[in-house]
C-alpha cells in the first residue's frame, strides 16, 4: 500500500521586510550620533596628508594665517605658550602618552611650526602635525 507523498517543501523566497527594518535601525542611530559630535578645534585650512591623529593626554595648538597662536580655542600670545602647554600637561616622567597635537595653516610661516615643535622637544613632548586628508 502505497501511501502520499508528504514532503516539507523549503520556501526559496527571500523576505525582505528584516533587513529593511535593521538597515533603518542603523540609519537612525549613526543620524542621531552624528549630530552629538563636536570638535574641539578651529576652523583652519590645513594641508594635505595622510594620518590619524589620536586625542588622549593631548592638547591641540592652532596656528592662524595671521599669526594667532591657540590652545585649544583659547587664544594666547606665542611667549605664554610654552608656560600654558606645561601647565595644563601632565609632567610625570612616567606618562609618556603625552602629546601636542599642531594644527597650523597653509601659509603659516616655517618658524612658527617649528617655534612649537621646539617647545615639545626641550620638554619631551610628543608632536603630531594635523593635516587634511587627501
Amino acid at each position: 500500500m502505497k501511501l502520499g507523498k508528504t514532503r516539507n517543501k523549503v520556501s526559496t523566497e527571500f523576505n525582505m521586510s528584516s533587513m529593511t527594518d535593521i538597515v533603518f535601525l542603523l540609519l537612525i542611530f549613526f543620524m542621531i550620533t552624528s549630530t552629538m559630535v563636536t570638535t574641539n578645534a578651529l576652523d583652519l585650512v590645513l594641508p594635505k596628508g595622510k594620518g590619524k591623529t589620536d586625542s588622549n593626554k593631548s592638547l591641540t595648538v592652532n596656528i592662524t594665517n595671521d599669526l594667532k597662536f591657540y590652545l585649544d580655542k583659547n587664544e594666547i600670545s606665542k611667549e605664554e605658550l610654552e608656560t600654558q602647554l606645561l601647565a595644563i600637561l601632565p609632567t610625570s616622567e612616567e606618562d609618556k602618552n603625552r602629546a601636542i597635537i599642531l594644527r597650523a595653516e597653509e601659509d603659516v610661516p616655517y618658524k612658527d611650526v617649528i617655534y612649537v615643535m621646539d617647545i615639545a622637544n626641550r620638554n619631551h613632548i610628543k608632536m603630531v602635525a594635523a593635516v587634511n586628508p587627501k
